[in-house]
């Protein structure tokens, strides 16, 4: 006969319930010992077929995915650092290139008279000829100013770019950096100059690094000394309303060169 707690472990293991009267009955039999005891329930072991494998996996793998998305939520960055990460890559695909910036193009030719230099922009982009207009009006410059008429020619005419069709930086920086450094060097070599002159619009952007509305004034150039910015030969011709101001500002600054010729 089975044992009665393997008999009733394995009715509660079908689920199967086992009852009891509350009271006991007219002309029943008394009930056994046994049967009033509590059961401990019996370790079973059960092997579970692969349907119930599978379904016990599908209950427990909602619980493995909401776990997996709260660790992903937990790793997003903030909104505000993802917003700014994520408008950084369009900022700086929007950013524009560099520019190159075209050689600029001049002829400049240097003169010396007397205790002066003159750098002078030539409009034709060649030597002054002897009987140039804007050569016999340089001449009358340096009478008025009590210098030699008869300029000394130093070297040949610099123009820029001086290599043409080269990959080379020849902007506007590139220039003044090379016709400073060229004037630093004769005036180093032609000793006892008291004033530079910058005349025409090339030489005071490139030598001076001014513009036109410093005509007529003294400048002070580091590495050059004192400058004096005269506006072009051809722009006199042209608006002869300006030799007044001219006049006026050499008038100002000819004790500079005269002391110096005396």
């Amino acid at each position: 006969m089975i044992n009665e707690q393997r008999r009733r472990a394995y009715l509660s293991a079908m689920q199967v319930d086992s009852w009891l009267p509350a009271q006991v009955l007219p002309f029943a039999a008394a009930s056994r010992a046994a049967l009033l005891q509590d059961i401990e329930p019996l370790q079973v072991s059960v092997t579970t077929a692969p349907a119930a494998a599978s379904e016990v996996s599908v209950a427990v793998a909602p619980l493995s995915a909401i776990q997996q998305v709260r660790a992903g939520l937990e790793q997003l960055p903030e909104p505000a650092v993802a917003a700014a990460e994520s408008s950084a890559q369009p900022v700086a695909a929007s950013l524009p290139k560099a520019v190159t910036v075209a050689a600029p193009r001049f002829s400049l030719q240097l003169y010396r008279a007397g205790s002066c230099l003159l750098l002078v922009e030539l409009t034709t982009g060649e030597a002054f000829q002897s009987r140039d207009p804007a050569y016999l009006l340089l001449k009358d410059l340096l009478r008025a100013a009590g210098l030699p008429d008869s300029p000394q020619l130093l070297g040949e005419p610099v123009k820029w770019p001086l290599l043409a069709g080269s990959n080379l930086d020849q902007g506007p920086a590139a220039a003044r950096e090379f016709l400073h450094g060229f004037l630093a060097a004769r005036i180093e070599d032609e000793p006892g100059c008291a004033c530079l002159w910058l005349i025409g619009l090339p030489a005071l952007r490139y030598a001076g690094a001014v513009e036109a509305d410093m005509y007529n004034l003294e400048l002070q150039i580091e590495g050059l000394g004192p400058a004096w910015a005269v506006p072009g030969l051809e722009l006199l011709m042209d608006e002869p309303q300006r030799k007044a101001a001219l006049w006026q500002a050499m008038r100002r600054l000819m004790p500079r060169w005269k002391t110096v010729n005396a």
